[in-house]
């Protein structure tokens, strides 16, 4: 039923269209745009998943790894404490820099312009630069060494300016009666930004926070230069250690574990799947406990 209703849809906009002939390219551009994002979606997802999962084996999830097993577990703790402090890092630095771009900063600031063409600047950047930028500043001048905390503040400074332009987007989508009505209750600015504002652009920060993790889980350059690539699960912040991107491309480039590195690829689309599943879960929690608050 629902898809004739589309069907019909779609065919009474290309009617609709159809007397204004570039108004209908565009129409067909759109649509055809998205088919070919599915489509190539789904192919790679397909591939992966057949060339992969015959070799998910338990061996795989071992605690510990070696050269026989090539376990996947160490790599997998280690993506979770990379996504977790990175964000514990750039996150805070991100959200309020947003807030004093859209709320408190006047305009025409030359510090704004200056901020803003920072990020953009940092957004531009190829990664393998900032994993050079790492090893020098972190893992050598300040003697962190190839380890886990030297690897998530290189991977803070890459995500801040994502964060900061959907945060900033976020929040300038938060209508101006929500500020007016909490002006007019009695709040005062602070009160009506971390009651009002920030619990209504939740969703558009959210977006923000599971592009970063997608980057972070899938980077590898800045990570080689500043965490290393050494198979073990991190026993404090200034351990070596390996992300499943890094695992993969390891055992890809050894060209011994062919197999193993599509089954790694398997486990790093599941993780991306379940840990994007959890952040919108806690978003839908949130922004459900903001709108029953009051003022």
């Amino acid at each position: 039923m629902q898809t004739g209703i589309n069907r019909q849809s779609f065919l009474a906009a290309v009617k609709a269209k159809a007397r204004r002939p570039f108004s209908l390219i565009a129409f067909l551009a759109v649509w055809l745009a998205m088919l070919i994002t599915i489509v190539v979606l789904l192919f790679i997802i397909v591939t992966i998943c057949i060339k992969g999962i015959p070799y998910l084996k338990p061996s795989l999830f071992s605690f510990t790894y070696n050269s026989n097993n090539v376990s996947a577990f160490p790599s997998i703790i280690s993506t979770i404490y990379m996504v977790l402090l990175t964000l514990a890092i750039a996150g805070p630095l991100g959200v309020f820099t947003a807030i004093y771009l859209v709320e408190y900063a006047t305009r025409g600031n030359k510090l704004v312009k200056l901020i803003r063409l920072t990020a953009e600047t940092l957004s531009g950047i190829p990664s393998i630069v900032y994993g050079l930028f790492g090893m020098i500043l972190f893992v050598t001048e300040m003697k962190m060494g190839y380890s886990l905390l030297a690897g998530s503040l290189t991977l803070a400074i890459m995500i801040l300016p994502l964060l900061i332009r959907s945060t900033e987007e976020a929040i300038k989508s938060v209508p101006d009666i929500y500020r007016e009505g909490s002006y007019g209750l009695g709040a005062g600015k602070l009160r009506t930004v971390f009651k009002i504002v920030l619990p209504s652009a939740i969703p558009g920060i959210l977006a923000g926070v599971i592009l970063s993790i997608g980057r972070i889980i899938g980077e590898t350059a800045a990570l080689l230069y500043t965490a290393g690539s050494i198979a073990q699960i991190p026993q404090n912040l200034f351990s070596s250690t390996r992300t499943l991107a890094i695992h993969m491309y390891v055992l890809s480039k050894e060209g011994l574990h062919n197999n193993e590195a599509y089954a790694t690829a398997v486990i790093l689309l599941v993780t991306v799947l379940l840990i994007n599943f959890g952040a919108s879960s806690i978003a839908k929690r949130l922004n459900r406990n903001s709108n029953g608050g009051n003022v």
